[in-house]
């Protein structure tokens, strides 16, 4: 496996934006931690979603089927603070009214923004009254640009994965010769999971084989660590979720997009240990800007989409990038709260 670097802004036409509060001294149980992450798509994007978990907390998602009427998002709302957090929402909506973004309602220039948007269970890291608002997702619209923070940022900041620090993760990739050929795919990933997020046989985060550690600038840790880490037993929340973006410049339809989220579940399962859980509420949002043409249609059979193969190859992508970027939000992680980071219990893993 080659590692896939880069950010979901590769994909032309989005935009990401963070604000979260945190406090040095938070604790579990005391202080502000927590934020939410924002996707802009200034021009609008076709949009899917598919929810995997047991658990989701969401919010405008039954708009995004297929069969209804709604083609195209404004923006995508990932945040911390369990089902309290969908009123980031607001602010996002208010952000994007202001600038005149939404469905034009009539010659007055009213607008109805479309922001659907998924949380986290990240209650118990501060005080459980501290949760994002719809000042936090109006700050967070307002943040948007090209360059991603990733870590313990924006929806990122109170979330655990396992008995890790999870956060935002970001990764992307240009398809080489083929069906899609110079289409981009990419993912922004907020990793909160129940499940492990490293291999208890090596200590190397899960997705990434001895062979591959190199590439992410890893080894295999110390046997020592990973004794310890093993020790810490399982995370032992209730309530968890791994929530995110995955895209594409290709100019997809609302089905196609639907099985580009369903894919990138794929790379979900291969980064976390056990995935879509009962105790999880996994969600993948899809977005497709259309800004770059697909090259020549392939010959398909008429019973089947002409776009078919390039689509199979955006799949395959969707699930390599939602991958890396879990690992991604694992290594780039700091500890907050108290809980440690994949570096503080594995140091010896950047040794190389």
């Amino acid at each position: 496996m080659t590692r896939r670097s880069g950010a979901l802004t590769d994909v032309t036409g989005l935009l990401v934006g963070h604000h979260h509060e945190l406090d040095d001294d938070a604790t579990l149980g005391s202080g502000r931690a927590t934020g939410c992450t924002v996707v802009l798509a200034p021009d609008g994007a076709t949009a899917a979603v598919d929810v995997r978990g047991g658990g989701p907390g969401t919010r405008e998602t039954d708009l995004l089927d297929p069969s209804h009427s709604v083609q195209k998002v404004d923006a995508i709302l990932l945040t911390g603070g369990s089902a309290y957090g969908l009123a980031a929402a607001d602010g996002v909506m208010r952000w994007l009214e202001e600038h005149g973004r939404g469905i034009p309602m009539d010659a007055d220039g009213h607008v109805v923004p479309i922001v659907p948007g998924a949380v986290i269970f990240d209650l118990p890291v501060g005080e459980w009254s501290a949760r994002p608002t719809a000042d936090h997702g109006f700050l967070a619209a307002g943040a948007a640009g090209v360059d991603v923070a990733r870590g313990s940022v924006g929806a990122g900041t109170g979330a655990r994965a396992g008995t890790l620090k999870g956060g935002v993760g970001t990764a992307s990739v240009v398809l080489g010769a083929g069906p899609a050929a110079g289409v981009t795919v990419a993912a922004l990933v907020v990793a909160n999971p129940v499940g492990s997020v490293f291999d208890p046989g090596t200590g190397l985060p899960w997705g990434v084989t001895p062979t591959e550690a190199a590439a992410w600038g890893l080894r295999v840790p110390d046997p020592e660590e990973l004794e310890a880490a093993l020790a810490l037993g399982d995370k032992g929340t209730v309530l968890n979720t791994t929530i995110g973006v995955v895209a594409t410049d290709a100019p997809l339809g609302k089905a196609a997009c639907r099985r580009v989220a369903v894919a990138g579940h794929d790379g979900l399962a291969r980064a976390i240990r056990p995935a879509h859980s009962p105790l999880d509420g996994d969600t993948l949002f899809a977005l497709a800007t259309g800004t770059r043409e697909l090259p020549a249609e392939s010959a398909v059979p008429p019973a089947f989409p002409a776009d078919l193969p390039a689509l199979a190859a955006i799949c395959t992508a969707a699930a390599d990038v939602v991958a890396d970027a879990i690992v991604d939000a694992v290594l780039t992680a700091t500890a907050v709260a108290g809980i440690p980071s994949y570096r503080d219990r594995f140091p010896s893993a950047f040794d190389v």
